[in-house]
């Protein structure tokens, strides 16, 4: 994965787009057919997908599986209902916050020129754990399911919206302050700044409040794939699915980024509208993913880095793609193993995650020197 940037005179005649500025050296696994790496990708999701809706607590043959996702199974069945409104919304939910969380992580190490950044890098994170802690905390719950049953509101639904709320909240502060900063390193810095402030704030409103409420905020703090509905569903894959094909849409305008802001100006690209568009979409991304799910960790860092080595690309029309298929893989694994099928046992999705990824940040870290290359710094 190394940058050429581009001297003053092309290579060679016509050389002058920004494909020709990113390095696209194939590695031995998929030599000159990367379209077999996204094939491999989609096949192991595919199969993954299968896993996560056929393993679970209560064992169900395969078959019934099939004949239940066919429609052929009867709908009164138990089996057909634990399929249909438990784990059918589960491992979409889990591909599509997967997929989400990568292209986000993505997005946000281009704009950055960042190895480390990830999508909760804007405060985006802390601003859905403040609108979630001010609900469970400060205005009281005795359950995470049920916290605003006074309202008339699902329990699942008002955390959506207070986590939304607070995402949004810290989003504008943002994108305020990133029309009058240049340098993106200055917005980021601002970003991580407000995350601690908003933390400050969740960490004064748990000292106040009560055993069980503090128990109803930290069990959202785990992140699960189980809490959209079969109903939520129509909300929050469209949502998703919209802001992930934009992101598709945008790979080449990150792909002169990647090289530098005044590279980017030469190349006819408009970049703060760029930024500004980025992070909106990142935003969408990551806070539906954190109103519905919780602060899922690590996949939106980790699985940018691993779509870099397995195709030793930098370029975003190959990354975005491969990274949104790996992302839905590493969170459907996840979401099998945090749920150690034929036990009864739930493990904390993010205990599972920041296994999976913690490896990969570290060898991130260690790899330096091969960043430098890719990141400029």
């Amino acid at each position: 994965m190394i940058i050429r940037f581009p001297s003053g005179k092309p290579e060679a005649p016509g050389d002058t787009t920004v494909e020709a500025a990113i390095s696209e050296r194939r590695g031995p696994m998929f030599q000159n057919h990367p379209v077999w790496g996204l094939i491999g990708l989609a096949v192991c999701l595919a199969l993954l997908f299968l896993a996560d809706i056929y393993l679970g607590s209560v064992r169900i043959g395969f078959g019934k599986v099939l004949e239940t996702l066919l429609g052929r199974a009867p709908s009164d069945s138990i089996a057909a209902k634990i399929v249909l409104l438990f784990r059918l919304p589960k491992a979409l939910t889990a591909l599509l916050s997967g997929a989400a969380l990568a292209v986000a992580g993505l997005q946000m190490q281009t704009i950055f020129r960042n190895p480390l950044a990830g999508p909760f890098v804007l405060g985006i994170n802390s601003g859905a754990s403040l609108g979630v802690a001010v609900i469970v905390l400060a205005l009281g719950a005795s359950t995470g399911a049920a916290f605003l049953e006074s309202f008339g509101v699902g329990g699942q639904i008002g955390l959506a919206l207070a986590a939304a709320l607070g995402a949004a909240a810290v989003l504008l502060l943002v994108l305020s302050f990133s029309t009058r900063v240049r340098g993106v390193m200055t917005l980021l810095v601002l970003g991580l700044l407000f995350g601690y402030a908003v933390s400050a704030v969740v960490s004064i409103l748990i000292q106040w409040s009560s055993a069980d409420r503090i128990q109803a905020y930290v069990a959202w703090t785990f992140g699960s794939f189980g809490g959209v509905t079969l109903h939520q569903l129509p909300v929050f894959a469209p949502v998703l699915g919209v802001a992930i094909g934009a992101s598709q849409l945008a790979a080449k305008q990150l792909d002169a980024l990647l090289l530098g802001e005044q590279y980017a100006v030469s190349m006819g690209v408009r970049v703060r509208r760029v930024r500004v568009l980025i992070i909106l979409l990142t935003a969408l991304l990551a806070g539906t993913v954190t109103a519905f799910c919780g602060p899922i960790a690590f996949i939106g860092v980790a699985v940018p880095h691993l779509m870099r080595s397995l195709f030793s690309s930098s370029s975003h029309r190959l990354l975005l793609p491969s990274a949104a298929l790996m992302g839905s893989i590493a969170a459907l694994a996840s979401d099998i193993i945090s749920h150690v099928p034929g036990t009864d046992l739930i493990l904390p999705l993010n205990a599972v995650t920041a296994l999976i990824g913690a490896p990969v940040v570290i060898w991130v870290i260690l790899g330096r020197n091969n960043l430098r290359e890719t990141f400029g710094s």
